[in-house]
């Protein structure tokens, strides 16, 4: 397989958050080999930037800018579309690396709980650190409407298992759950720029799905 054309670019990104650690180069290859797997369409090494690139734009609003950005790298690095455990393993899988690369018991404990957290997406009061992961990975959904409609293919695609009519079922029900939220992004920046878009986005495939179920 080619080497995604922004390897070197996120090589350097995890460098820099695990600060030069021994064995970096070793996990670096790892989690690029899991954001990689073949049955990834939607949560793939793409995602993975994207979702940097957010974390950066809220970085301000974060207590510890550098663990989420780690909470990032973390949070779908086990991802099997069929199972309902993908968090929990992705979290046990940073909580047996991040010691062995310098992390304290504090600090690993945190991207654990960051990258458990994007089971629900729903950070407590106060939760500034868990306000921007949360942010990052949901900003999708406030992409223009071209990328918004490429993302939700892209998740129909990694489900290719289940039948129309389920997924249809199951995609609404999210939808509707979303929609549903007294609000979708709780950082100052997610709730100005993309809490309107993103509602927006979601409703029209709501109303997509809908009328080509009938």
């Amino acid at each position: 397989m080619e080497p995604h054309p922004a390897h070197d670019d996120l090589r350097r990104r995890w460098s820099a958050a695990v600060r030069g650690a021994p064995h970096a180069d070793r996990y670096a290859d790892d989690l690029l080999t899991r954001w990689a797997e073949p049955q990834r369409r939607y949560h793939t090494t793409d995602h993975l930037l994207a979702v940097l690139d957010r974390v950066d734009e809220l970085a301000d609003h974060a207590d510890d800018a550098n663990l989420v950005r780690l909470a990032a790298w973390f949070h779908d690095a086990v991802y099997l579309p069929d199972r309902s455990t993908n968090e929990d393993r992705s979290a046990r899988l940073a909580e047996r690396a991040l010691p062995e690369l310098g992390l304290d018991g504090a600090a690993t404990a945190e991207v654990a709980r960051l990258v458990r957290l994007t089971v629900t997406h729903d950070p407590a009061d106060g939760d500034r650190n868990g306000e921007v992961l949360c942010d990052a990975d949901l900003a999708v959904l406030a992409a223009a409407p071209d990328a918004y409609a490429a993302y939700a293919a892209a998740v129909r695609e990694e489900y290719g298992f289940v039948p129309d009519d389920a997924f249809r079922e199951g995609r609404a029900a999210v939808l509707r759950q979303l929609l549903g939220l007294p609000c979708l992004f709780r950082t100052p920046h997610g709730a100005r720029e993309w809490e309107e878009k993103a509602r927006q986005n979601l409703t029209t495939e709501l109303k997509l799905l809908e009328s080509s179920g009938m």
